[in-house]
């Protein structure tokens, strides 16, 4: 048999102003070829669980391409077409089956539901090809991402630290299902909701509550249930809340258990709103804590939703409440890294800092910080995940130095790269368990490598595209009615 395996991951915020060429995608671009199959094989990827399913069956792997980059603005046609254009001239030479590693979220400059897109395209090549995908928590899912596919599975982490699982789990029922053994079908639907993501973490209600209610309908018998809260700052029809699941040859089945998923997400739909609280009162209770690390989640400017990873605010905050034993990840900002590089360690120097970039969807201009610091370290940035999230993947974050102003170091990187693992700072010769703050701009994925050494918690509402105040966002294609903007909106029975 020949297999074809891929990836194409991209989370698109259409509010944010961060460009997304093909050289965004990978370390310095996208991997094609054996390339992709050495990048990704034993960790903790879909695309890794796709291919250890190949090896199992004895098949022949192809794997045309993987490309992942951070959250950012509308993928350029030309990043598009390079992805996609590879997978199908691989398709397009014969195969047995397609594996799909997919986010779910992404949006191009020319479609408003990349993945629906690109499977439509697939399937138009080959009808009756066998296709599974493996998709992030925060897909937006379409009729045409359901439609075009075998089977589809969705993480039930947020972090997400079981993508190999989601893979494994959508790739084994395809497998079965070529052999005969099982006919999947579907059911699937959505409700009138934009959750915040700040309110989607799987460790805690209301996303807990409804992820244990998918696992508890796969021990009962559905092949997949997978309930996934969307991503909310994407303007396009079909963002938001929906559940997916499938089951063998039992269709109403199937209808049944999606249709409770979906009621008991809207029935908490209240508790999926994120509070907003004044920043230098966030800060403030910060200052009043005596043990850490105390994590500063910087929440609004966050990369791994679309953030420019730049805006100063909370660290601006920060320092003028004069908070002591600071280390900051990070602020992207390559003309200050080539500044501190050619500077050299040990230099002082002063500078300004972030705030390069505007941000005209939410009517925002960047300010820069000024920061009078010493240079304490350089690298290239580069590093192995060995925490729960992303395990053995290479993080890249381009050139990277760290800025010490004596109560706050500061690192400052070339790319853009969440903290979700403690190698971000072990890298660069800081050790987060002894710093009494750890400022993180982040949402959620931080919890899978800083969670376990936290002692308090403070997220901290600053500035950025990534905020959870729906008000500073003009929505025109969302779908509407649609709660919490609409208070009103009442779901339709499907």
């Amino acid at each position: 048999m020949r297999f074809v395996i891929a990836m194409m991951k991209h989370e698109t915020n259409t509010f944010s102003p961060v460009p997304t060429p093909i050289e965004r995608f990978g370390s310095r671009g996208a991997f094609f070829g054996k390339d992709a199959f050495n990048a990704f094989r034993g960790t903790n990827t879909p695309m890794a669980a796709f291919i250890d399913i190949a090896l199992k069956q004895k098949a022949e792997i192809i794997t045309p391409v993987a490309a992942e980059a951070w959250p950012s603005g509308r993928v350029d046609r030309e990043a598009y077409r390079i992805i996609t254009d590879a997978i199908c001239e691989e398709v397009k030479k014969g195969c047995d089956a397609v594996f799909l590693d997919l986010h779910g979220a992404m949006v191009s400059e020319d479609t408003d539901d990349g993945e629906g897109t690109l499977l439509e395209r697939i399937r138009g090549m080959a009808s009756a090809l066998p296709i599974a995908v493996g998709l992030d928590l925060h897909t937006n899912l379409t009729q045409r991402m359901v439609d075009n596919c075998t089977v589809l599975a969705g993480y039930k982490t947020y972090p997400h630290v079981d993508m190999y699982d989601a893979g494994a789990l959508a790739g084994g029922i395809l497998v079965r299902a070529m052999k005969g053994e099982i006919k999947p079908v579907v059911s699937w639907g959505n409700r009138p909701m934009l959750p915040h993501t700040l309110r989607m973490g799987t460790h805690e209600p209301p996303m807990k509550d409804l992820v244990d209610m998918a696992r508890a309908a796969e021990r009962e018998g559905a092949l997949a249930a997978t309930l996934f809260g969307g991503f909310p700052l994407a303007d396009i029809h079909d963002a938001g809340l929906s559940a997916v699941v499938f089951t063998d040859r039992d269709w109403e089945r199937a209808r049944e258990v999606c249709r409770r998923l979906l009621d008991a997400a809207w029935e908490r739909r209240a508790a999926f709103v994120y509070p907003l609280e004044p920043l230098s009162e966030s800060v403030a209770r910060a200052k009043n804590l005596s043990e850490g690390p105390v994590l500063l989640i910087d929440h609004a400017d966050n990369c791994a939703s679309g953030g420019t990873q730049d805006t100063i605010a909370v660290l601006a905050e920060v320092m003028g409440q004069g908070l002591e034993d600071v280390a900051v990840f990070a602020i992207r900002d390559p003309g200050a890294v080539a500044q501190l590089i050619n500077a050299g360690v040990g230099t002082r120097v002063t500078l300004k800092l972030g705030g390069k970039m505007d941000m005209p969807a939410i009517g925002k201009k960047g300010e820069p910080l000024e920061v009078s610091a010493i240079v304490r370290a350089i690298t290239d940035g580069e590093f192995t995940i060995r925490g729960p999230m992303y395990t053995g993947v290479r993080a890249y974050m381009g050139r990277t130095a760290v800025l010490d102003t004596g109560n706050v170091q500061i690192v400052v990187i070339e790319r853009n790269h969440e903290p979700f693992d403690l190698g971000v700072f072990r890298s660069v010769g800081i050790e987060p368990t002894t710093k009494r703050y750890l400022l993180l701009k982040s949402r959620l994925h931080y919890r899978a490598g800083f969670a376990p050494i936290a002692r308090h918690i403070i997220e901290c509402d600053g500035v950025g595209v990534t905020s959870s105040d729906y008000g500073q966002f003009s929505f025109t294609k969302l779908r509407r009615p649609v709660y919490p903007l609409d208070p009103d909106a009442t779901p339709q029975r499907q």
